[in-house]
C-alpha cells in the first residue's frame, strides 16, 4: 500500500475555480488501476490534508503521470496553492479495528478482531482482556 500525504493552503481567491478542478481529479482518481481511497480533510487555520492509497506504486505512477492530473499540478502551483507539501509513504504496517467482528470463534465484545499486514502477509489477532504488565 502506497500512501500520499497531500498538504495544502488555497488562496482566498482561488476557491471557487479550485472546487470543480477537485471534484474531477477525485473522479479521475478512481479510474486508475491500484486506486484504493482517498479523504480530504479541511484544518480550522485553513490548511488542507488530502490522503490518497494506492495498492502499488504503479497505481500512483500512473495516477501521477496522468495528463488531466498533470495540469491540475500545474494550475495548483500557477493558481490555487499559497504553499503545499506532499509525502509519499509505504505502508510497513496495517491494523484495522471494527466493532463486531468475531475474532477466530471468541465474541467480538470479549475479543474485538484486528487484522494487521505487516509486509504483505495478513494475519487474525484476538485481543483480549488481558493486563499487560512490563516485560511481558
Amino acid at each position: 500500500m502506497i500512501v500520499t500525504v497531500f498538504r495544502s493552503r488555497l488562496k482566498p481567491e482561488a476557491v471557487d475555480d479550485y472546487v470543480p478542478m477537485a471534484r474531477r481529479m477525485s473522479e479521475l482518481a478512481r479510474s486508475i488501476p491500484g486506486y484504493v481511497s482517498h479523504k480530504g480533510f479541511v484544518a480550522e487555520d485553513g490548511e488542507r490534508v488530502t490522503i490518497v492509497e494506492f495498492e502499488t506504486e504503479d497505481g500512483l505512477r500512473e495516477w501521477s503521470r496522468h495528463t488531466e492530473h498533470r495540469k491540475a499540478k500545474k494550475s495548483g502551483i500557477e493558481s490555487f496553492f499559497s504553499e503545499y507539501k506532499f509525502q509519499i509513504c509505504s505502508v510497513i504496517r496495517d491494523r484495522e479495528w471494527r466493532a463486531g467482528i468475531k475474532a477466530s470463534g471468541t465474541e467480538a465484545t470479549e475479543a474485538p478482531a484486528t487484522r494487521t499486514k505487516a509486509r504483505g502477509q495478513a494475519t487474525k489477532t484476538g485481543v483480549g482482556n488481558r493486563k499487560v504488565t512490563k516485560g511481558d
